[in-house]
């Protein structure tokens, strides 16, 4: 593919490996299910959905060039997002996510993105001094960068003029996103427990979190909290709302689900209100299992 973007997803494209049954689970359990093995990572997850909403994602991450990585890169290819710009490492092996879900939720998970660490600044290239030097659109970013690397971006006066979307990836690495506090030109994307990671304190509701992290400077900031109430904060604009209630298949990539269907409603011109009502929708769609993955 060599199309225009309309969006560049910087960050983690790999293997999910990912084990699901439908029994409830503890430490120690050992139970029939399935296994599957998708295109994965929170850049991979948000440019496939945002390609489903008609939207043209090109992905900014390290893959390597061992069989695993050649493998990728032909399903990138099939699922319709831009490779062009991908940095292919020839030492690096390609990345890794493996998860157990069970009836009761994500039980346990391992990122293994440490190829994508390695690389760095690399991945960045073609935005810096390449192909697509002087981009001022929409940037999807998660946090499976390095906290340098993140603070750099929070500081480069190449990103300046662009439209930034960020994702923490996990709880583990919120507070990478730190740089980002005060970045008015910065969607956040959080769930209640990133949100307190973040900003080192405790909240009960998304209102609250997603208030205190605009009043932390963030452009504007979503807040989840699973089956409760997700919130839109701007300025001192609050927008709150119950996602659906559904049966939950599957929980990894559902943040990712959320953030790219919240990003394609506003590139078609929603409102905040409309573009959070489909956002929560589409999430809930992902996790009854009704669509790809």
């Amino acid at each position: 593919m060599s199309s225009q973007p309309d969006i560049l997803c910087i960050g983690s494209v790999l293997w999910d490996i990912i084990g699901r049954a439908n029994a409830h689970m503890r430490v120690g359990s050992d139970v029939p299910g399935r296994i599957t093995r998708i295109p994965g990572g929170v850049a991979m997850n948000i440019a496939m959905a945002l390609k489903a909403y008609g939207m043209s994602p090109a992905l900014l991450t390290a893959i390597g060039r061992d069989p695993e990585g050649e493998e990728l890169m032909a399903a990138c290819a099939r699922l319709g997002t831009e490779t062009t710009h991908v940095y292919r490492s020839e030492d690096l092996p390609t990345d890794v996510y493996m998860a157990i879900e069970g009836g009761n939720g994500l039980i346990s998970a391992i990122a293994d993105a440490h190829s994508l660490e390695a690389a760095g600044d690399k991945i960045l290239r073609p935005l810096l001094n390449g192909a697509l030097k002087g981009w001022t659109g929409l940037i999807a970013i998660d946090g499976n960068l390095t906290a340098a690397l993140l603070s750099d971006i929070a500081r480069n006066p190449a990103f300046a003029a662009a439209d930034l979307r960020l994702a923490p990836a996990s709880p583990g690495k919120a507070e990478r996103l730190t740089p980002f506090l005060g970045h008015a030109s910065t969607t956040i994307y959080v769930n209640l427990e990133e949100a307190g990671l973040l900003l080192h304190k405790s909240f009960s509701n998304s209102q609250d979190a997603a208030k205190a992290l605009a009043a932390r400077g963030v452009g504007r900031a979503l807040v989840t909290d699973g089956p409760n109430r997700a919130s839109f904060a701007a300025g001192d604009t609050l927008i709150s709302k119950t996602p659906p209630e559904v049966l939950v298949t599957r929980i990894t990539g559902a943040g990712d689900t959320f953030m790219a269907a919240h990003i394609a409603a506003e590139a078609q011109g929603a409102d905040p209100e409309a573009a959070l009502t489909q956002a929560l929708d589409a999430a809930a769609t992902y996790i009854s299992g009704e669509t790809y993955g």
